[in-house]
């Protein structure tokens, strides 16, 4: 059976730095994508980046430059280093894991949770709350 367990969130003031790790177990690694979406109050649920076994990676426009994900294949892990966050970083984390992490599908509504449980979208964590305050 298939964990994935996201942990590290909390809040943080603007400026400062969360790394967000997250054990996935019971999951075959091989050329599958690993990555965190997320959900801010009132805004659809985003991919915001994800690292292939080769550790290709991939960020959206929001984060990139102030994110990095990294992973440690040994330990079934993959670690989201957040620096500079800002406010509009506030939102509930997941992280996930599929054979291609993609944007989430029109039929989901934009709801995070809503993926997390379906197993068409991979297996997901239960989420974790990031808040930045200004």
């Amino acid at each position: 059976q298939v964990q994935v367990d996201e942990s590290g969130g909390g809040s943080v003031q603007a400026g400062g730095s969360l790394r967000l790790p997250c054990t996935v177990s019971g999951f075959s690694r091989d050329d599958s994508d690993l990555g965190w979406y997320r959900q801010a109050p009132g805004h659809e649920c985003e991919l915001i980046s994800t690292i292939s076994r080769d550790g290709t990676t991939y960020y959206s426009n929001s984060v990139e430059d102030r994110f990095t994900i990294s992973q440690d294949n040994a330990k079934h892990t993959v670690y989201l280093r957040m620096n500079s966050l800002k406010p509009e970083d506030t939102a509930v984390y997941y992280c996930a894991a599929n054979l291609i992490l993609r944007t989430l599908a029109p039929w989901y509504g934009g709801d995070c949770a809503r993926a997390a449980r379906d197993p068409e979208s991979g297996y997901w964590g239960q989420g974790t709350q990031v808040t930045v305050s200004s």
